[in-house]
């Protein structure tokens, strides 16, 4: 096993000793009533883990949980019911289904089984949405499935009470499942396929750019957490015995979203936190909402009082700790159990690569437009390993737009893109950096919530998907050693300097071991001292590496310096393309260039000058 899941392993375990303690000492010495709740908070921890490591890992927030929860509890109690209970309550079912009757245990295993396909289905259209759009789809899903409850009166009887489910939920069985999801949930959080997931949450598009299949890991990361809400479903029905599809709408989905929330989204352990806090509110405000005693006076009930305070949770939480009760870090972080990651002294052969000089990336006739503007019209580059080529051109002349067609962000409107033979034209993002070529950003894109050495090893098990853990912690120390940041490996990405920031992008981006990388304006915002070390490191890139570079910079001081070629765009198409000096004296740059206002570098003649970021 590897360090990483080594280290989850063992958070996981520390989370499920309380948990476990706790459910022993209930069940041993207290009252029905509270082993009930304790039983009904298990249940609850359940669905939360499930929803968590949809939303947590994904950073998209489900409505649609709670519907995988209705669809177990009706799917498990159908296969659980009493045959004479269901000839009575439910008289048109099909034949298979009213003469079976299983166990609690098997009912939950095919419960799994038939919620997990139903999510792989719809999990289709939803992880390949972003934003907005993926928290409506899943609203849809609430909306959908409640009302088709409803309407299957025969499986269901409709609107009305579901009754005459055996009651086998008990503590022990709520036990026997939670502490197994908490660990579940706990590992796939450090595993190869949730650390992909959590840095798409950081930034998809960088997520993309280093090779993450982001709808894969979504798609997967849905029908896992769908069964975890299929167990929680199957387990709440079998502790009540009777519901009805109102069971399963916004209460319970504004209950469990608080859970989520209040303890932190991001974290396992934040919901257990959050599931603890909230249980506790909801039992006191409920007793509070019935009405009681206080000071010898009898308070008068309160409708709604539980769902308002949940609704004043959430606020006060999102307005004094919108990460969330515990945070970003697990309980197991904070005591230390993870902290060793990237520590390690560098090991400065873990980064030592060198591709073949052979192939070519080629760009041939390539146009964009975007609704009647043409950013690209036919344009056309070469580009091979061990060498650098410039591209520059006025503001808006389309050179960020020429990256983003190569490296798969954008698909071109016409025209071939081929990498070392093979035509990428239509090629996604993920798999333009699998097949070589990795990029940077105009604007800074890392995974900002993430410390400096996982930007660069969750790249790097991009591409060494079979390496352990070990050499994967080495090469990403090796790199961080070979730009310069291995002093901050340990540190959120976020929290680095202006320059630094730019570098991790760089030490991301090798990590995939690319023929070709692209880098736009990795100068930008950089002081003159920088701009030359920058120059430096990337010349030193190319020696060692013999990897070919793209580069797009104003700095036409450093273009002019580091490039054996340079490409020349106006108006999205390419006016000049020659060495640095013939560049320099082409007429047609020169004229491009010309009405700019400010100062040109020394080396360059006063008529070429460089152009705002």
């Amino acid at each position: 096993m590897s360090p990483g899941l080594r280290s989850a392993l063992l958070g996981g375990l520390l989370l499920c000793l309380p948990v476990l303690a706790v459910g022993l000492i209930v069940g041993h010495g207290a009252g029905i009533a509270t082993q009930r709740t304790l039983t009904l908070f298990l249940v609850n921890l359940i669905a939360v883990l499930g929803l968590g490591l949809f939303s947590g890992n994904s950073g998209i927030l489900s409505f649609g949980h709670v519907s995988f929860i209705g669809l177990g509890a009706y799917i498990s109690g159908l296969l659980t019911m009493p045959l004479a209970t269901k000839a009575a309550t439910l008289p048109h079912l099909p034949a298979f289904l009213a003469g079976t009757e299983i166990g609690l245990l098997p009912a939950l295993l095919v419960t799994i089984v038939l919620v997990a396909l139903i999510a792989a289905l719809v999990g289709i259209p939803i992880s390949r949405m972003t934003g907005a759009a993926a928290v409506i789809a899943t609203l849809g899903l609430l909306l959908i499935v409640h009302g088709v409850l409803i309407g299957a009166t025969d499986f269901t009887r409709g609107a009305n009470a579901f009754i005459g489910v055996p009651r086998k939920t008990d503590l022990t069985i709520a036990l026997a499942l939670a502490v197994p999801a908490l660990l579940l949930a706990r590992l796939y959080r450090d595993s190869v396929p949730g650390s992909q997931l959590r840095a798409s949450r950081e930034d998809e598009l960088a997520a993309r750019s280093i090779g993450i299949d982001v709808a894969r890991r979504r798609r997967g990361a849905w029908v896992i957490s769908a069964a975890f809400a299929g167990v929680s479903g199957g387990l709440l029905g079998h502790f009540l015995g009777a519901f009805s599809p109102s069971k399963f709408y916004f209460d319970d989905t504004l209950a469990l979203l608080t859970m989520l929330i209040v303890g932190g989204m991001s974290t396992v352990s934040g919901a257990l936190a959050g599931t603890v806090v909230v249980t506790l509110t909801i039992e006191l405000l409920r007793r509070l909402e019935s009405g009681v005693t206080l000071f010898g006076h009898q308070m008068p009930e309160i409708f709604g009082l539980t769902q308002a305070g949940l609704c004043l949770l959430i606020l006060a939480v999102m307005y004094w700790r919108p990460i969330g009760l515990i945070g970003r870090l697990e309980v197991d972080q904070w005591l230390s159990l993870g902290r060793g990651r990237g520590r390690e002294r560098p090991a400065a052969a873990g980064s030592d690569f060198r591709v073949e000089p052979e192939g070519t990336l080629s760009v041939a006739g390539v146009t964009k437009d975007f609704a009647g503007l043409r950013a690209l019209d036919g344009v056309g580059l070469e580009l091979r390993p061990g060498e650098i080529v410039g591209l520059i051109g006025p503001n808006g002349s389309g050179k960020t737009t020429l990256l983003n067609t190569i490296s798969g962000a954008l698909f071109p409107s016409a025209g071939t893109i081929t990498i070392d033979g093979v035509d990428a034209t239509r090629l996604p993002a993920h798999a333009i950096a699998r097949a070589g070529v990795a990029r940077t950003w105009q604007n800074i894109r890392l995974f900002a919530g993430l410390s400096v050495i996982e930007n660069v090893e969750f790249s790097a098990m991009v591409h060494w998907p079979r390496l352990d853990q070990a050499r994967i912690r080495a090469l990403a120390q090796a790199l961080l050693a070979e730009i310069g940041l291995s002093a901050h490996a340990a540190r959120p990405a976020g929290t680095l300097d202006y320059g630094a920031q730019r570098r991790l992008e760089i030490a991301r981006a090798l990590a995939l071991k690319p023929r070709y990388l692209l880098l736009d304006e990795p100068a930008a915002g950089m002081n003159p001292t920088e701009s030359s070390a920058l120059l430096a490191d990337l010349a030193r890139l190319r020696e060692h590496h013999g990897i070919g570079l793209i580069v797009i910079d104003h700095d036409l001081a450093l273009i002019m310096r580091l490039c054996d070629r340079i490409i020349v765009l106006d108006r999205g198409r390419v006016i000049a393309e020659g060495p640095p000096a013939a560049i320099q004296r082409d007429p047609a740059v020169i004229e491009a260039y010309i009405g700019r206002k400010h100062r040109p570098p020394a080396d360059v003649p006063r008529a070429i000058t460089p152009q705002p970021a």
